[in-house]
């Protein structure tokens, strides 16, 4: 019987470990493309903001801890070691040294976090890509990852060529010596374009090429809502014209142009982590004084940084229910 127990116990690790490595590999998998928004927008962090119209617990998580890695770790320690852990953060956090955060400081170590998880998702992807471990990325590399195979191949989708072309287009700009290999900042202005201000030219004109469908270098409310107008309905409709007209065309004349369009496909980390801000105090600010007490943050501690978090309690709790049914 407990050799039993101990085969399909063994079965059921390895079903999540399978599904923990597939969940890690889909990011770095994935071309630039596939990597943007439903309505076009590049940045990664705006990306994980909100999750089924409410914030995501993940994302607060992730601006402060600068690392996803860390923030899974977080989710496995006691409440008494991520408490322990996290003033020593707010040490860090806090530049005045007057024993609390204000929204300035709070607001330039959510940017830094930002920077930290762009660097870190930029390695993962080198790390899958990178087929002989020498710290550069070949176009030959990058294709075979992210397509499955060489280019040119005859076995890749037939829609993959655009994809293709538009990603040498972004490669050429980010490889700047032009040995067709990318590395170190290469690398972050190819996996990051969003982030890399020599990068947004590249952008825009392949939104243009993609959106403009009347050639006039500008993008009216028809193209910039394309095929998506036939999948929602019409309150959504409303809510996009409201967005295209209010936040968007700043000139008001009809149509994205220029950095109007940067700054649809492109939102600002600096407006996103002031968002984060405004979360982070209207959920831990108690008494409302515009600052937070490193005790205000410990009492939400949970918000900043998670602690005894599921993902990992649930599967032991599920091996332990698997074995009992056996």
């Amino acid at each position: 019987m407990s050799r039993l127990i101990s085969t399909h116990l063994i079965a059921f690790l390895a079903c999540l470990a399978l599904v923990n490595a597939a969940v890690v590999h889909t990011h770095g998998s994935h071309s630039l493309h596939k990597e943007r928004e439903e309505d076009g927008a590049y940045s990664p962090r705006d990306k994980n903001h909100i999750a089924s119209d409410e914030h995501n617990a993940e994302f607060d998580h992730e601006a402060i801890l600068g690392s996803v890695k860390t923030a899974e770790e977080f989710d496995h320690l006691t409440k008494e070691e991520s408490i322990r852990r996290l003033r020593i953060l707010l040490v860090q956090m806090d530049l005045n040294g007057d024993g609390a955060i204000d929204k300035r400081e709070l607001k330039a170590w959510i940017m830094r976090s930002f920077k930290l998880l762009s660097e870190e998702e930029a390695k993962e992807r080198q790390e899958d890509a990178d087929e002989n471990e020498d710290g550069k990325i070949t176009w030959e590399e990058y294709i075979t990852d992210t397509y499955g195979s060489d280019e040119g191949d005859d076995t890749l989708p037939s829609y993959n060529e655009q994809l293709i072309a538009d990603d040498k287009v972004m490669w050429d700009v980010a490889d700047t010596n032009k040995d067709n290999i990318l590395e170190g900042e290469e690398w972050m202005a190819f996996s990051h374009p969003e982030e890399n201000p020599r990068m947004l030219p590249t952008i825009l004109a392949q939104t243009l090429k993609g959106k403009d469908l009347n050639h006039d270098n500008a993008i009216d409310f028809q193209e910039y809502i394309g095929e998506r107008g036939t999948e929602h309905d019409k309150e959504w409709l409303l809510v996009e014209k409201h967005k295209f007209d209010h936040e968007l065309d700043s000139d008001g004349d009809g149509k994205l142009m220029g950095a109007e369009i940067l700054s649809w496909v492109v939102p600002s980390n600096e407006e996103i982590a002031g968002e984060e801000v405004d979360h982070l105090f209207e959920t831990s600010d108690d008494d409302q004084d515009g600052i937070l007490s490193f005790d205000e943050v410990v009492a939400h501690h949970d918000t900043f940084v998670g602690s005894e978090a599921t993902d990992y309690g649930d599967h032991i709790h599920n091996i332990h229910q698997f074995t009992d049914e056996l």
